[in-house]
């Protein structure tokens, strides 16, 4: 046996981050994990990025995962600190992104007293996580970070949270390593996918709704040749729009909020549906309507990396559990020379591209639509988009066209505030690529602050702000059912160019449609935090529809 010397917790939790291959974590520090902080100072290879609300470390720690297929890593104190960063942790969930937060907490020997900022954190993120413990044996360390690791990314990936006292962090034991916990890949069943051919070869109306649970670059190439060489039409989940490039000849587009017609229309007609990696959740079905959970006169294969995804709320007439690396790649090299190809495809991409191309709208000043295209003519493929919620971001699922995983980091949980931290840990994950924060006005101030952290690090982002002075989805529902009642939507906001300019960034002000272009070469030739304040009028409150529209219905 190994000779073993004595640690503290704080030490031991940090070398096990390292076996892991953590390289980064996000936090607002607390004095429940200090020992943690202490064994940080002389960590080498792991970045320790200070956040300055929690709600922003959990976002970065779910962005940071959904980039790089392995948890995302976050550090909180208890009560107040855990509180802020259970919606990262909602996230997470909703989104199946592997993530581990730690959160801090008081000394085992006061627990169930209601000490200071107490909360029973195993049972609070219970429902949100995919396991939530507390670790009472620095001695145990080791085990319970090996399996947090194995939980968040096994199956559907997800949140794990784990609770460290802060006496148990400061105890001096001694305690073996674990080793690096290897990721898990399932390969399909052949009979499963031999089975699936069977049924394209009966189909006449394919459709492949794609992107979700552990989609990874591997999924997407494989499965985007595997389409275009059978012409099948193939759909982006809601925010999964980076499943495949866009370029990709038979992708048709995304579902969730706003979506075209005529895909919803091809999602009806379709005799055969085939959903990998995506949940089907209700975003996606449009409230389960489009697809329903028994789907009369529609056969269903989905393909899911979790067990027990499969049959939870749709039934499957053939469930396949794999890795969606595998199952891509496979399904890529198999050989069916019976199978006529689908014209459907490139059909599908073509009504795509006239969606998806802008037309200027009459009377608007700042019309949204021609923005996004300059934004295509000057911003590289490999560009990263980051957006929160609210109707600001239909206009960029709309009109941008996003280039192969990453190269979206938006919450299919619906959350708002998520945009600027996600871009933030974008900027630094991925230095050499262009990242874009798409936000608004009410978005953005959920968690601006987070531009405190970009300066500190020098990171090099565009924040593209819509403000039209209001919370612009609820407006839009409070308009559809209580015409002209206006009640708690509208906003007063600062000037968003100076709140950039007080973090040491360049910014301008942009009202009309045509000085947009101008605004975005200028930030093209500049580094560093660039925020450009699209000023907009909340008649206009989707790229399809307005104000009056809705009260006339």
């Amino acid at each position: 046996m190994p000779l073993m010397t004595k640690r503290s917790g704080g030490q031991i939790l940090v070398d096990q981050l390292l076996i892991q291959g953590c390289d980064r974590i996000f936090t607002v520090p607390g004095e429940s994990f200090l020992a943690v902080l202490d064994a940080l100072y002389d960590a080498k290879g792991i970045d320790t990025i200070v956040c300055r609300q929690e709600g922003g470390v959990a976002y970065m720690a779910d962005a940071d995962g959904k980039m790089t297929g392995r948890p995302g890593v976050a550090f909180v104190t208890r009560g107040p600190g855990a509180t802020n960063a259970s919606a990262g942790v909602h996230v997470a969930f909703q989104d199946s992104t592997p993530m581990i937060l730690f959160v801090g907490d008081l000394d085992r020997g006061d627990r169930d007293r209601e000490g200071f900022q107490e909360i029973d954190m195993a049972a609070f993120f219970a429902p949100i996580a995919k396991w939530a413990a507390r670790i009472d044996d620095a001695r145990r360390i080791p085990e319970y970070v090996a399996r947090a690791y194995r939980v968040a990314t096994a199956g559907r990936p997800g949140p794990v949270v784990l609770s460290i006292p802060e006496d148990m962090l400061r105890d001096e034991v001694e305690t073996p390593d674990r080793p690096p916990v290897p990721p898990l890949a399932e390969e399909p069943d052949p009979g499963a996918v031999e089975a699936l051919f069977a049924l394209l070869r009966d189909a006449t109306n394919p459709v492949a709704i794609i992107g979700g649970a552990d989609w990874s670059p591997m999924a997407g190439h494989h499965f985007a040749n595997f389409a275009c060489r059978h012409g099948i039409p193939t759909i982006a989940a809601f925010r999964r729009q980076d499943a495949v490039a866009n370029d990709c000849r038979v992708y048709a587009g995304q579902l969730g909020y706003g979506p075209n017609p005529r895909l919803q229309q091809r999602v009806r007609e379709a005799d055969l549906l085939l959903v990998v990696g995506a949940r089907l959740g209700e975003s996606t079905t449009d409230g389960y309507k489009l697809v329903t959970p028994d789907h009369p006169g529609q056969t269903l294969v989905h393909v899911h990396p979790d067990p027990n995804e499969l049959g939870r709320v749709f039934h499957a007439d053939l469930p396949i559990c794999a890795d969606m690396g595998e199952f891509a790649q496979m399904i890529d090299e198999w050989s069916d020379p019976d199978l006529v190809r689908f014209s459907a495809g490139e059909e599908a991409h073509r009504e795509w591209l006239e969606w998806s191309d802008p037309k200027p709208r009459d009377g608007v000043k700042l019309d949204l639509g021609p923005c996004v295209r300059a934004m295509r003519d000057a911003l590289s493929a490999n560009t990263i988009i980051c957006n929160g919620a609210g109707n600001f971001s239909g206009w960029w699922h709309r009109y941008w066209q996003y280039g192969p995983q990453p190269s979206q980091l938006a919450p299919t949980s619906g959350t708002m505030g998520y945009g600027l931290p996600a871009a933030v840990a974008a900027s630094l994950r991925f230095k050499d690529r262009p990242v874009v924060c798409i936000a608004g006005d009410g978005d953005f101030l959920m968690n601006g602050q987070e531009l405190a952290t970009a300066a500190q690090y020098g990171t090099d982002l565009l924040i593209i702000l819509v403000d039209n002075g209001a919370y612009g989805t609820i407006r839009m529902h409070q308009e559809r059912d209580y015409p002209e009642r206006i009640s708690a939507t509208r906003l007063a906001n600062p000037d968003f160019a100076k709140l950039a300019e007080a973090f040491g960034g360049w910014a301008e002000r942009v009202e009309a449609t045509a000085d947009f272009a101008g605004s975005l070469e200028r930030a093209m030739t500049r580094r560093g935090i660039r925020l450009i304040h699209c000023v907009t009028d909340v008649e206009v409150i989707t790229n399809q529809t307005t104000i009056t529209a809705l009260r006339n219905r």
